[in-house]
C-alpha cells in the first residue's frame, strides 16, 4: 500500500514537473528558430515549396519570413495565380531583387462546376516555359489547387502519364484534392505547345 502511494505521488510530481518545464522549452525554440548553433541565419521555405523542374519552383504564398530563402534562388520572375493585389511588402521585396511579377487572376473556388479559365492557364504556361523568365516561382495561396493545375498542365506538355501527374497533384493537395482540378488537367490539350522535350523518366512512356 505504501509503495502504491509513493508511485501515485511520483506520478503527480512528474505531471507537475512537465507543466513547469513546457513553457520554457517553447520560449527557447521561439528564440533560436531563426539561427543555427553557429549563429548563422536559417532559411524558411514557403508553404508547400518544391522544385518543379530546372529553374522552376512552386509554393504557397510567400511572406517576409521566406524572403531570405527566396533570395538564394536568384529568382527572375514570380507567377502569381490569385486575383487579389500583391501585398506591398512583397512588392518591395520584388523591386529590391529585380524580380518580375506575372499575375494571372484565377479565382479560388470550392465549387465543383466552376470552370477553370483555360486561357489564363495557357498564358501562364507561356511565361513558365520561357527560359528568359527563369528561375521562376509559381504560387497561389496554399500551393495546392491553382498551382497544382498549372503544374499538372505543364506535366502534360512534358508528356508525363496521367498517373504520375495525379500522384504529384495529390501529394500537394492531400485531403483537399479536387476531382474538378484533375478532370481539367486530364482534358487539357497540350498539343498547342511545340518543341518541348519529353520527361526523360519512365513516366513518359505510355
Amino acid at each position: 500500500m505504501k509503495l502504491h502511494q509513493e508511485l501515485n505521488q511520483l506520478d503527480r510530481d512528474t505531471c507537475r514537473t512537465i507543466e513547469v518545464i513546457q513553457p520554457e522549452i517553447k520560449q527557447s525554440i521561439t528564440a533560436v528558430d531563426k539561427f543555427d548553433s553557429d549563429g548563422d541565419e536559417l532559411y524558411t521555405p514557403p508553404l508547400n515549396f518544391s522544385m518543379v523542374d530546372n529553374g522552376i519552383f512552386r509554393s504557397g504564398f510567400p511572406d517576409s519570413a521566406n524572403f531570405a530563402f527566396l533570395k538564394t534562388l536568384g529568382l527572375q520572375s514570380i507567377v502569381y495565380l490569385c486575383p487579389e493585389p500583391y501585398p506591398e511588402h512583397n512588392m518591395e521585396f520584388l523591386k529590391a531583387n529585380n524580380i518580375h511579377l506575372f499575375q494571372f487572376g484565377i479565382e479560388g473556388t470550392k465549387e465543383p462546376f466552376v470552370n477553370i479559365p483555360e486561357d489564363m492557364i495557357r498564358e501562364a504556361l507561356k511565361v513558365v516555359l520561357d527560359v528568359r523568365n527563369h528561375p521562376l516561382l509559381i504560387h497561389c495561396k496554399r500551393g495546392k489547387h491553382r498551382t497544382g493545375c498549372l503544374v499538372g498542365c505543364l506535366r502534360k506538355i512534358q508528356r508525363w502519364c496521367l498517373t504520375s501527374i495525379f500522384d504529384e497533384y495529390q501529394r500537394f493537395a492531400a485531403a483537399k484534392a479536387r476531382l474538378s482540378d484533375q478532370r481539367f488537367i486530364e482534358l487539357f490539350d497540350a498539343s498547342g505547345f511545340k518543341d518541348i522535350p519529353p520527361c526523360p523518366c519512365s513516366c513518359s512512356r505510355r
